[in-house]
């Protein structure tokens, strides 16, 4: 009894010390993803211009980076960015969800000729990254006439382009039993009434995964909207215009700008993220159950 007493205890104490060791690697790797983001922010309050110093708590603090980015019509037309890109974010967020969802849900009921070789040619080219075909669709859209208006041609070329990304969405629909759509054919259902009044309803949690996927994607996205927008500085975005910010010229200058920026542009995502947290879970874990 006293050896399993002394065996007992020597396991609860080594496990104890495990738990230690985690505790601080996790937090050790909390603070190396937090520093950056406490940096940021500091450096968007800071008074103090130039894209360097020699400190990590500013001297002093000041509203100005963050007035002056949005409310002075100077340099750098933020303001006009930051809604060219919720404009293409959103359009192609509510296009891409629906032709994601659409796409998925036919190959995951639907049964025809070539739907295997389809999904596996879709799903060798979604390995690919995206920028290897921007040429040809820079000269595609170029020869369509559309290159005239920028922001359509993200748009489109973020929602054509969607579909392609279908199979996580394809494996939370097979895991919703077929039984349902049966029972409301015989109900005299249409498969158009049964997409969107039986399975729709019951795919909240990957509607939200699509959603948050196909928003930040052109929110973020840089490639694109500097091959499509060129010079035309008035169809930036975000990314595209804050980048200019880090040139030479303008780094010393605009730097604490800069830092202001990319605070404001984390807020959309981090409040849609922080809101719909628990659905994005759900659609990806949901989604990898079956293929």
């Amino acid at each position: 009894m006293r050896e399993i007493r002394k065996q007992s205890y020597s396991y609860h104490r080594k496990q104890r010390t495990i738990n230690i060791v985690i505790q601080i690697v996790l937090l050790i790797l909390g603070l190396m993803w937090i520093l950056p983001l406490l940096w940021i922010i500091l450096t968007s309050f800071r008074a103090e211009p130039g894209s360097y110093t020699s400190y990590f708590w500013p001297k002093s603090f000041t509203l100005d980076n963050y007035s002056k980015l949005i409310l002075v019509d100077q340099q750098f037309k933020f303001t006009k960015w930051f809604i060219n890109t919720f404009i293409v974010a959103v359009v192609s967020c509510i296009g891409s969800t629906f032709i994601v969802l659409a796409v998925s849900y036919a190959l995951s009921r639907l049964r025809f000729k070539m739907r295997k070789p389809m999904m596996n040619i879709a799903l060798i080219l979604g390995m690919f990254p995206g920028f290897m075909s921007m040429v040809a669709i820079y000269y595609i859209l170029k020869g369509l006439g559309l290159t005239e208006n920028p922001l359509v041609c993200l748009t489109l070329v973020y929602i054509c382009g969607s579909g392609l990304t279908y199979y996580i969405a394809k494996g939370f629909f097979d895991t919703i039993p077929k039984s349902l759509d049966e029972s409301a054919y015989l109900d005299g259902a249409t498969r158009s009434q049964v997409f969107f009044r039986i399975t729709i309803p019951l795919s909240k949690p990957i509607i939200v995964y699509t959603v948050l996927t196909t928003f930040m994607a052109p929110w973020v996205d840089y490639i694109f909207p500097s091959m499509i927008c060129g010079a035309n500085y008035d169809s930036y975005t975000v990314a595209l215009g804050m980048f200019k910010m880090l040139e030479r010229e303008f780094i010393g200058t605009y730097y604490t700008q800069f830092a202001a920026a990319a605070v404001l542009v984390s807020i959309p995502i981090g409040a849609l993220f922080i809101v719909m947290q628990k659905y994005y879970v759900s659609g990806v874990t949901g989604g990898a159950v079956k293929g």
